[in-house]
């Protein structure tokens, strides 16, 4: 006998939550029956998110660098990065040159003593905001164009010292407050299109995840920021989609739901420890396979105190 020839075996959600529904000792009945599985493996792939790092989500990302911006928003959908450089020369093979930049705290970032000395970056603090978008209770005070570099507002009172302002679809970085006035605004943040804004429009707060570098870039040269990040797990859809994950996480993803749905139903809970056990058991082999498998060299740092005298 032959074998198939193929190896593209995938489950959308619906087939994830019927297998996952006859685990738990009952066939998936109705639409809400699918509807609480889909909330429920929204919340277990969070879950998985607060593990650790799921290989899959890993992203590279590129930001080219302003002279005097000192800080950058991120995709909303970024929980953190992993690794980080600063990357001279473009992209000429002859000259390019990606230089270690290190992470440090907000602890360490707040001892800074001037946070706009202009130089290469040579650290980074993470701001792992939600992406939310919140209203501030302000307005924008006066028309501004698309390039202006100045905002005023009406009231600029709840307005951090310095992040981000989001009017109709721009987001725009401000690098410091005098008054009701916004300084050092850099347009178009995140992908978005710098454009005019007339007096009255809202003014929110969008959160976004952002990294803030030091030394603020300066005009030497061209800065870019090269990173890894790793993203959130796309959520689990309208029934259709496939799920967002390597497959070999699909046995894990069903013995999982499975135990999730068994919590909310009552005579499903003498079945928990089974399905409890099963899920613990398919975790383990799925992240223990999805792994970085180069060799992990330690170099141990050593420190020598004198004697006093």
């Amino acid at each position: 006998m032959t074998t198939s020839g193929t190896n593209l075996f995938n489950m959308d959600f619906t087939e994830i939550a019927e297998e996952a529904w006859e685990r738990a000792g009952r066939e998936m009945r109705s639409g809400y029956d699918l509807r609480t599985a889909r909330r429920s493996m929204n919340l277990m792939t969070i879950e998985w998110q607060n593990r650790g790092i799921n290989m899959w989500t890993i992203e590279e990302g590129t930001i080219p660098l302003v002279p005097g911006q000192n800080t950058y928003a991120l995709p909303n959908d970024t929980i953190d990065l992993l690794e980080h450089v600063i990357r001279t020369g473009g992209n000429t093979a002859s000259t390019q040159a990606d230089l270690t930049i290190t992470r440090i705290s907000v602890s360490t970032y707040a001892t800074i003593p001037n946070k706009l000395a202009a130089g290469r970056p040579i650290q980074i603090w993470i701001q792992r905001m939600s992406g939310e978008t919140s209203p501030t209770g302000t307005t924008l005070n006066g028309t501004i164009t698309s390039t202006a570099t100045t905002i005023t507002v009406a009231n600029a009172s709840n307005l951090a010292g310095t992040g981000f302002i989001k009017l109709d679809d721009e987001i725009i970085n401000y690098g410091y407050i005098t008054g009701n006035t916004l300084y050092n605004c850099f347009r178009g943040q995140q992908n978005t299109t710098p454009a005019a804004h007339t007096t009255g429009a809202t003014v929110y707060n969008p959160n976004v995840p952002a990294a803030t570098l030091w030394l603020t870039p300066d005009n030497s040269q061209q800065y870019t920021l090269v990173y890894y990040r790793l993203r959130r797990i796309q959520d689990a859809g309208a029934g259709v989609e496939t799920a967002d994950m390597n497959f070999r996480f699909l046995p894990c993803v069903v013995a999982g739901l499975a135990y999730y749905i068994a919590m909310k139903v009552p005579e499903l809970i003498q079945r928990l420890p089974m399905l409890k056990e099963a899920y613990d058991t398919q975790f383990d082999l799925a992240a223990g396979e999805d792994r970085e498998k180069a060799a992990i060299r330690f170099v141990p740092r050593r420190q020598f105190l004198g004697s006093g005298v």
